[in-house]
């Protein structure tokens, strides 16, 4: 069902891997955000999730286990992450079957908001004190936005990154939710039926140029700005964005 017979296809999903994965290389995420951006415009957005399943899964097993506060950081996220998979499950149907056209316009919409307020630089504080209810109500959303999307990133990551932790800390933490997600999202596809044996092989097969990918960009992260990157990635982002917004909108065929 996902035309992997077709050369032009198959092409544009090695491609897109190879470029994803550099960017989780050189900036520590971004991966499942261009990879659904891209592959979106040339199949359906369930599709482009299930075709993910194996690079995000190994990838972000990867960033979760290299840090040095796996247990403190589940002892202190465990409400969000199981919010994650609740919302995830309960969102899941706008990503699939005829909702294809509606998940492609939110995830577009998802795009455009992520690479705004990295452009503009928005900084959040989350005080200690309110993190037992604002942990799974972000978690919630995200996982919402998960199921609709494919993408994990929103509003996840402001929300990690506004808890002030140290920096090895941030990327584990962020592991830790991108490979929650990217379970929660597998077991529904699975469920769904959209992750067989043909997928999984494709998937499978995905993971080469995503980590090529995620090796070439760590290697190149020592050596240009990883700011100056950062803003062309999420310039390009916004355009993507925009696009799949358009293309999607009501009316439009």
């Amino acid at each position: 069902m996902f035309g992997f017979e077709s050369a032009l296809v198959l092409s544009a999903v090695m491609g897109t891997l190879l470029l994803a994965g550099f960017v989780k290389g050189i900036s520590g995420m971004g991966m499942q955000v261009v990879a659904m951006g891209v592959l979106s415009v040339v199949m359906p957005p369930a599709q482009a999730a299930a075709i993910l399943v194996v690079p995000s899964t190994v990838t972000n097993l990867w960033q979760l286990f290299t840090g040095p506060a796996f247990g403190a950081l589940v002892r202190r996220l465990w409400a969000m992450m199981v919010a994650i998979c609740v919302g995830t499950w309960l969102g899941f149907g706008a990503l699939a079957g005829s909702n294809a056209k509606l998940a492609a316009f939110i995830l577009g919409a998802v795009l455009v908001l992520y690479a705004l307020l990295g452009l503009v630089k928005v900084r959040f504080r989350v005080p200690p004190e309110k993190e037992w209810w604002l942990s799974p109500v972000i978690g919630f959303v995200t996982g919402l936005l998960t199921g609709a999307t494919g993408v994990f990133a929103i509003p996840a990551v402001p929300y990690l990154n506004a808890l002030g932790l140290g920096k090895d800390e941030l990327v584990q933490s962020l592991g830790l939710s991108f490979t929650i997600s990217t379970l929660a999202l597998s077991l529904a596809l699975f469920i769904q039926g959209a992750f067989g044996m043909q997928v999984a092989g494709a998937s499978l097969l995905a993971l080469l140029p995503a980590m090529l990918g995620m090796l070439a960009g760590e290697w190149m992260r020592v050596r240009v700005s990883e700011q100056g990157f950062r803003q062309l990635f999420l310039v390009g982002l916004l355009l993507l964005g925009a696009y799949t917004v358009i293309k999607n909108l009501p009316g439009h065929p």
